[in-house]
């Protein structure tokens, strides 16, 4: 009988997932209609039915900020209005839609501005125009450490990433990869993994979060990941039992929503670290369109110490469609398997 419950509330998350953006916009149209916004009150957030702070809706991380300082900017946690007004312009002639500049993922926008060049030019990019990323004055998301960069890599860390490195390497040179389980999670488009932080994670990160009594959805752009998270206070599960993004317990500390992941996979992957991985989010709506979403991890077997990003989560009226990369890998896949089939042969 649980079971079965579950299973009806799992199916009702999915679907208020995809009718939640048509309720809500909806909604703001309406309350847009009747209400004049009074400039002298200080915002206060929306509740749900069952009085939870309201963190529904579709929400885009944007950010231009680089994961990490740049080592030009060593010591400088935040840049003058100047000098923020003087990237935006940079952004535009650089990366503008009259630009030829190659498409720039995750820090290399950031760092394409700090350069300045006439054109940017990246030889791992596979198109050009990006659209415009949102510039702020601060010079990394890491706030913890103080000086904005992943802290030091363990030992232990290191001997892994190296050891890692140096097997996929043979291997390559040895042979093509003879079945699917010799490819990467990404690769075989299985997960990009939760929370995405560093590389890629500025690029196709819409994220929609649903809530209902007990429960809160969070739903990614990328691969269709999402994460049903009970609010009820139950433990985690046993240490035995691993999943690629981890079992996640949720609590609401005020009006943050605060989101507590440990029992990962061997083979998931975030940033060097996998089974040891302690990741604790924290979701704060401080405007209409803008909630603070603050990451926290933790591994004494990768780093030497916790670490800590903030992202500035910037609400949309966009629609999350299908991201088909099942569909757009296949051939990748067939062409590695017969590889693999023509090296036996």
């Amino acid at each position: 009988m649980r079971l079965r419950s579950f299973g009806s509330l799992v199916t009702l998350a999915i679907v208020v997932v995809w009718l939640a953006p048509v309720f809500l916009f909806g909604q703001s149209r309406a309350a847009g209609a009747k209400v004049k916004p009074d400039a002298t009150k200080p915002w206060t957030a929306p509740h749900t039915p069952d009085g939870q702070p309201d963190l529904q809706g579709i929400w885009l991380n944007n950010d231009a900020t680089p994961l990490e300082r740049p080592k030009a900017l060593e010591g400088k946690p935040f840049l003058t209005d100047e000098e923020v007004a003087e990237l935006k312009k940079r952004a535009v002639r650089i990366f503008g839609s009259d630009a030829n500049s190659d498409a720039a993922g995750g820090d290399n926008f950031f760092l394409a501005l700090l350069a300045n060049p006439d054109v940017y030019k990246n030889p791992n990019a596979t198109g050009g125009f990006q659209g415009m990323r949102a510039i702020d004055n601060r010079t990394s998301l890491i706030v913890d450490p103080p000086d904005g960069r992943i802290p030091p890599v363990t030992p232990e860390g290191r001997r892994r990433r190296l050891a890692a490195d140096a097997s996929a390497f043979l291997a390559a040179r040895a042979h093509p990869p003879a079945g699917p389980e010799e490819l990467s999670s990404f690769i075989r488009c299985i997960t990009y993994g939760e929370p995405r932080l560093g590389g890629n994670a500025a690029n196709n990160t819409y994220y929609q979060i649903v809530q209902a009594p007990g429960y809160v959805v969070l739903v990614s752009e990328l691969i269709h990941d999402a994460r049903i998270i009970p609010l009820d206070g139950r433990p985690h599960l046993p240490q035995s039992i691993r999943h690629w993004h981890g079992d996640s317990r949720g609590r609401w500390e005020g009006s943050t929503l605060v989101v507590d992941t440990t029992n990962y996979s061997p083979k998931s992957n975030l940033l060097g670290s996998a089974e040891n991985l302690h990741v604790v989010e924290r979701f704060t709506r401080v405007a209409a369109d803008r909630i603070n979403y603050a990451i926290t991890l933790t591994d004494p077997t990768t780093w030497e110490r916790p670490w800590t990003a903030v992202v500035h989560l910037k609400r949309s009226n966009a629609i999350i469609y299908e991201y088909a990369c099942p569909e757009g890998n296949e051939h990748v896949m067939t062409d590695i398997l017969s590889g693999a089939r023509a090296a036996e042969r």
